[in-house]
């Protein structure tokens, strides 16, 4: 009896749901979009569209601008964000590959030469409500 016991709350554990509110702040003005990607893997870590487990641009209301993301299973995560403020969806970026427009990751890792790596930028999502913040960054 102690094993189905044990093995159900390993179970249960394993399919856990959290909220996840992302809090980002510093933005330049309200002009264009605040575009996200939520990844739950290092795959494509920032950039691909098509690893995010989530993914949206929405329109800059007010500053700072809260993200809710519902029942998301129990583990690791990682946010990137930018201010597309042309409204093309895309972070633009000069010849020299340098962010044009506003951007962040969680865990706000220092960038020096190109974006972080998933491991700089993780966090847990392990309990009812996890609450991370995001401090934008701009190259001029």
């Amino acid at each position: 009896m102690a094993v189905s016991i044990a093995m159900f709350a390993c179970s249960a554990e394993a399919q856990y749901k959290g909220d996840l509110t992302v809090q980002v702040e510093g933005l330049n003005g309200q002009k264009g979009l605040l575009c996200y990607k939520l990844f739950s893997g290092s795959q494509g870590f920032p950039d691909s569209n098509e690893k995010a487990v989530k993914k949206d641009c929405i329109k800059i209301t007010e500053e700072p601008i809260k993200l809710t993301f519902k029942n998301l299973t129990a583990g690791s995560y990682a946010v990137a964000v930018f201010h597309d403020t042309n409204g093309d969806r895309k972070l633009n970026r000069n010849s020299a590959g340098m962010p044009l427009e506003g951007y962040g990751f969680s865990n706000n890792p220092a960038v020096k030469t190109g974006p972080p790596k998933f491991g700089q930028a993780v966090f847990l999502v392990a309990g009812p409500n996890t609450n991370i913040r995001i401090q934008m960054k701009y190259g001029n």
